[in-house]
């Protein structure tokens, strides 16, 4: 069975927006201003490189797929290469390669690629998808980089939930300037 792996990037104060400073928010391109040094480097090459798939949401999608096409090396080749499942309900196809749309019942559809894909199945960005997987209990691990900047607004990684969420700690270290925080949800432990 494989795991959902939800891998941002997040400031101290808990915002994972724009962090690569695309335009859709005024205090975006937070995380280039950090270095996260060759350890950070490393746990992002080794997190790609182990992923069998990428679960998106549209907005992440479409972001991804105006950039990671255009690059070529070993990353770039292993993110335009491996299955890409975005969920949409506006989109009918996904132009980037390797690419397919998820509509309707998003917990089911999730559910249906963690029984097929034996492997990390992994998220970056897409809030609205990650909320979704949040309230459905659908993640398995929470992978953080956390950037020594306070942003004061911008979407948060955790809005307001129904219930209180808790993790267990699995993994901690520094990365340059920057720490990975490595998060495993606490079954009914709250």
């Amino acid at each position: 069975m494989g795991s959902i792996v939800v891998s941002q990037f997040v400031t101290m104060d808990g915002v994972f927006q724009d962090p690569g400073g695309s335009g859709e928010f005024h205090r975006g391109g937070w995380a280039f201003k950090f270095n996260r040094g060759a350890e950070g480097d490393k746990f992002k090459f080794d997190e790609v490189m182990a992923a069998a798939a990428l679960l998106l949401g549209r907005q992440t999608y479409e972001g991804f797929a105006k950039a990671w096409p255009t690059m070529h090396d070993e990353f770039a080749d292993k993110m335009n290469g491996m299955p890409k499942y975005v969920v949409s309900s506006t989109l009918r196809e996904g132009t980037w390669n390797n690419s397919t749309v998820i509509n309707g019942d998003v917990p089911a559809a999730v559910r249906s690629l963690k029984n097929r894909i034996d492997a990390d199945i992994l998220v970056n960005g897409s809030g609205q998808l990650v909320r979704t997987l949040q309230e459905h209990d659908l993640i398995d691990e929470y992978r953080l980089m956390v950037y020594p900047v306070v942003l004061g607004k911008g979407t948060r990684l955790f809005n307001d939930t129904d219930a209180p969420l808790s993790f267990e700690l699995a993994a901690s270290r520094p990365a340059g300037e920057t720490l990975i925080l490595i998060y495993r949800p606490r079954r009914n432990a709250v």
